[in-house]
């Protein structure tokens, strides 16, 4: 454990406990923890990378981070628009033209054929806000017959994740997409998820790049995030936790994904900017510096501080959020807003909800946070699905460390 000046010892001791109960009741395989405050960083592991192995977790371990992909798809729309090759006003469907003339749902249950015209046609803001008129509703894929739909043309709207159901490649993904209604007019409320699936197909359109590609080039060089990717090379595999899911019956944690048969040990047919990447306790702490920074990571400049501003400023209105739900999260939008791909603490309502306060979680285990106002970043890397009481009292734990 590294001596500290602006975190206390002991309190960064009582962290180390917690993740190591964590461990030792058999709650999580193995915990990767970071805490960074006025540059120095405080790094923490315990637990093994399958629950079956003795491998130790350790600090360049790769770990499946799902929705914390979302922060970055959203920087990488940004860079576009300070480069003019898109404004965040402009409608989609220059790009997508299988998004144009939309039909949206008279009612959410409602038939299929059962719609009217969008009032107004997609934009980049609401993709990057959620705002765009369709995405998850935290119900049973066959709640509705839009959702059931959507499910059988593999959108990926499984609530278990995305990365269950093999998309088809991007332009087929979004031919499809646009086959379905919208369920709601563009800009009437926020639905979580489909927005950073539609810009994963836009970035590629309008830089006329692969969306890997573009982001290798324009974020993960340039913030030398080595271990992140849309898969794991064969010369990495070792480095890859296995991931779990918990049975909601019993609570006994059940692979979801191995290492030598994993998902990611091959580049997926659908690059997934909502879900896909994969990424390393330091690989994503150049990412969450880099937006601390206002855009600046050492001498890289990725994006300027109006455009991270704008990112980290909640872009929803009270109507926007009264329609809105999340239902893992009760009450989230009372003290959270929504930006371009990214949370930020509106409302100080405990120990760690620090207005200013911004970042993601994913829900294979893992979260993140920047806090302008401490100078602080903390990431949770772990790959046990949802661990939410976790993620809680990290969030927590890594407050009660300051020391001043």
């Amino acid at each position: 454990m590294i001596k500290t000046r602006n975190l206390s010892r002991a309190r960064l001791d009582r962290l180390h406990k917690y993740i190591a109960g964590s461990v030792e009741r058999g709650e999580i395989p193995g915990i990767v923890t970071l805490v960074s405050r006025h540059g120095e960083v405080h790094v923490d592991t315990v637990g093994n990378k399958s629950l079956a192995g003795s491998d130790p977790i350790q600090r360049d371990t790769i770990f499946r981070i799902a929705s914390m992909s979302k922060p970055i798809t959203a920087a990488a729309t940004m860079i576009l628009a300070e480069e003019g090759k898109l404004r965040l006003g402009d409608a989609v469907e220059k790009w997508l033209p299988e998004l144009a003339d939309r039909k949206v749902l008279k009612r959410i249950d409602a038939p299929l054929d059962e719609t009217v015209p969008a009032h107004r046609p997609i934009t980049v803001r609401d993709l990057l806000t959620f705002t765009m008129g369709f995405g998850l509703l935290f119900t049973p894929a066959g709640a509705y017959p839009i959702l059931k739909a959507a499910n059988e043309l593999q959108i990926g709207m499984a609530l278990a994740g995305a990365q269950l159901q093999e998309k088809p490649d991007p332009d087929e993904w979004i031919r499809r997409l646009g086959t379905l209604p919208l369920m709601y007019q563009p800009g009437e409320q926020w639905l979580y998820g489909i927005g950073s699936e539609v810009l994963s197909v836009l970035i590629a359109r309008v830089s006329g790049q692969p969306f890997e590609t573009f982001l290798r080039e324009r974020i993960f060089e340039p913030l030398g995030m080595k271990d992140t990717g849309f898969s794991v090379p064969p010369d990495k595999l070792h480095r890859l936790a296995s991931c779990y899911i918990a049975d909601p019956a019993t609570g006994t944690l059940k692979l979801f994904d191995g290492v030598q048969e994993s998902r990611w040990s091959r580049p997926p047919i659908f690059p997934s900017g909502a879900t896909g990447l994969v990424s390393t306790i330091d690989d994503y702490l150049a990412f969450g510096q880099m937006l601390l920074n206002k855009g600046r990571y050492g001498s890289e400049r990725i994006l300027s501080r109006p455009s991270v501003e704008a990112m980290i400023t909640d872009q929803l209105t009270p109507a926007q959020k009264a329609a809105s739900s999340l239902p893992l999260f009760p009450g989230f939008f009372e003290s959270n807003g929504w930006g371009f791909g990214v949370s930020m603490v509106t409302r100080r309502d405990d120990i760690a909800s620090v207005p200013g306060r911004f970042g993601w979680l994913g829900s294979m285990g893992t979260s993140w946070f920047s806090d302008p106002k401490e100078d602080l970043v903390g990431i949770l890397l772990t790959q046990r699905s949802l661990p939410l009481n976790l993620y809680y009292d990290f969030w927590t734990l890594v407050y009660q460390t300051i020391d001043d």
